[in-house]
C-alpha cells in the first residue's frame, strides 16, 4: 500500500512538472499573438518568462524522477517541442515582422533561422560531457532581444543572423547557465542580473538607462568569455 501511494504520488509530481513545463506552449502562443498585434515589448515578455519555466523545469524533473514515474511519456520531446516553437519559431516571426532586418532580405533570414536550427534540435550530440552546448543552441530568442534593444542597423542584424546561424554547425562551446558546472555560482548571478536588466531594457526601450545597458553588457561580456574559455582552453569533453 505504501508503494502504491508512493508511485501516485510521484506520478502526481511528474505531471505537475509537465504541466509546468507545458505551460511555455502557451506563453509562446502569447507571444506569437503579441507579434502579430505589433507589440514587440509584450512578445519579449512573454518569451522571457517562458525562457525562464525552461530555466527550472528541467531542475525539477531531475528530482521528482519524471523519467522513472512516467517512463511512457517524454518530457525531453515536450521540451524540445516548446523550445522550437519559443526559441526558433517566434522569434523568427518577430525578428522578420519588427523590421530587424533589411525589408527584401527579411523572410529569407526568417527561414534561414528556422531551417538552420533544425541542426540543433536533431543533433544527439548537442551536448559536451560537461553540460556545454556545442555549437549555436539556437536561442534565437536571445538574438532577437539584443537585435531589438540595440541600435543595430538591418544590413549589420542580417550578417549577425547568417555568422550565427553557421556557428550552429561548429564546436563551439555555449554554456548553460544552470546546469554546467564551471563557475555555477557566477553563472547563475550573471544570468539573474541580465535578466532583470534584460526587464528593465524592454520596458524602457528605446531609451537604454545608462546603469541597465552597462550591467547588460558586462553580463554579455561575461558569458562570451566564458564560452570563449570553455571552448579554446577547456577540458577535451
Amino acid at each position: 500500500m505504501t508503494e502504491r501511494i508512493f508511485s501516485r504520488t510521484s506520478q502526481a509530481s511528474a505531471w505537475a512538472v509537465h504541466a509546468l513545463t507545458g505551460s511555455g506552449a502557451a506563453l509562446g502562443v502569447l507571444a506569437f499573438i503579441a507579434v502579430i498585434d505589433n507589440d514587440p515589448k509584450t512578445a519579449l515578455l512573454w518569451l522571457g518568462a517562458a525562457l525562464m519555466i525552461d530555466g527550472l523545469d528541467g531542475s525539477l524533473a531531475r528530482r521528482v524522477n519524471v523519467k522513472e514515474a512516467l517512463p511512457w511519456f517524454s518530457g525531453d520531446t515536450l521540451d524540445l517541442v516548446i523550445d522550437y516553437l519559443n526559441y526558433v519559431v517566434v522569434p523568427a516571426v518577430f525578428i522578420h515582422r519588427f523590421g530587424l532586418l533589411p525589408d527584401h532580405l527579411s523572410l529569407i533570414g526568417a527561414l534561414y533561422i528556422a531551417l538552420t536550427s533544425l541542426y540543433c534540435f536533431c543533433n544527439t550530440q548537442m551536448k559536451s560531457g560537461d553540460n556545454y552546448f556545442v555549437g549555436f543552441p539556437a536561442i534565437w530568442n536571445i538574438i532577437a532581444l539584443y537585435l531589438f534593444v540595440l541600435p543595430i542597423p538591418p544590413a549589420v542584424g542580417f550578417a549577425i543572423v547568417i555568422v550565427i546561424g553557421v556557428l550552429t554547425f561548429t564546436t563551439i562551446k555555449f554554456v548553460h547557465p544552470f546546469r554546467v558546472q564551471h563557475f555555477r555560482i557566477w553563472n547563475i548571478g550573471a544570468t539573474i542580473l541580465w535578466m532583470l536588466t534584460s526587464l528593465v531594457l524592454i520596458l524602457s526601450h528605446p531609451v537604454i538607462p545608462a546603469w541597465a545597458g552597462a550591467v547588460w553588457g558586462l553580463t554579455s561580456i561575461y558569458f562570451i568569455g566564458v564560452c570563449l574559455w570553455r571552448t579554446l582552453w577547456g577540458p577535451k569533453l
